[in-house]
């Protein structure tokens, strides 16, 4: 492992905000957080929104900047990606946020049933040849609704025409309630969405700002899984 990698690994252990669950299939199961986030680290009663394979945090540290009321948790199992977002959340002072390194595999085991508002899944992996695998397939859907409120949200966004394609046969198929759908985000936005709307769905991930140097369209949906 890089000498890089290890310092930043080391660094982390320091910070309050960021937790690295054991893996162990034994005890991970024992993560003192779960059921608990708002009363023992955000110290507040604000809604929870997660960022599900967060890469550098860029969507958490950006919507907890225009939604200080809301609490953010990014979620990724690459701890040298998650150092980039939680040390700009503490050099900033951004005290509705925290970082979870783990399996997004295991999400259910970090968080109690209804302790989640929303979900941000943010150019995750197509998995091409592994649909099962995709975040947005039935088995990943069903982990979210353990731990989704009711009327909890689950928004994607993504440069992948093989990614949005089966989510959108996913949410016909299973009758979630769709509450937008659009094959070229950035030309379907209307001159009168509200400005922090706006500036939320502007917000680029380093993935994204890769893909659309290279003529990529971006893909956005909602949509309601209970």
């Amino acid at each position: 492992m890089a000498k890089n990698k290890l310092r930043k690994f080391a660094e982390m252990k320091a910070w309050n905000n960021v937790f690295e669950p054991t893996l162990d299939p034994d005890t991970r199961h024992d993560f003192p957080l779960k059921g608990k986030w708002r009363s023992n680290y955000f110290k507040n009663d604000h809604p929870i929104v997660l960022e599900l394979g967060c890469g550098k945090g860029e969507y958490t540290t950006g919507l907890a900047r225009h939604y200080p009321k809301r609490n953010f948790i990014g979620v990724d199992i690459k701890g040298a990606r998650i150092f980039v977002g939680a040390k700009e959340a503490l050099d900033d002072e951004l005290t509705n946020v925290a970082f979870l390194r783990a399996k997004i595999d295991f999400i259910e085991t970090y968080f109690d049933a209804g302790e989640v508002d929303e979900i941000w899944l943010t150019f995750s992996d197509p998995q091409p040849a592994k649909p099962r695998k995709r975040l947005t397939s039935e088995q990943f859907i069903n982990r979210y609704r353990t731990i989704l409120k009711k009327e909890g949200l689950v928004h994607l966004k993504t440069d992948s025409d093989v990614l949005f394609e089966s989510t959108e046969a996913e949410i016909k198929e299973h009758s979630y309630q769709l509450l937008e759908l659009t094959w070229d985000l950035y030309k379907s936005l209307p001159e009168d969405l509200d400005p922090t709307i706006r500036e939320i769905l502007h917000i680029k991930t380093h993935y994204e700002q890769l893909f659309t140097a290279k003529g990529s369209v971006i893909k956005y949906c909602s949509f309601r899984i209970h």
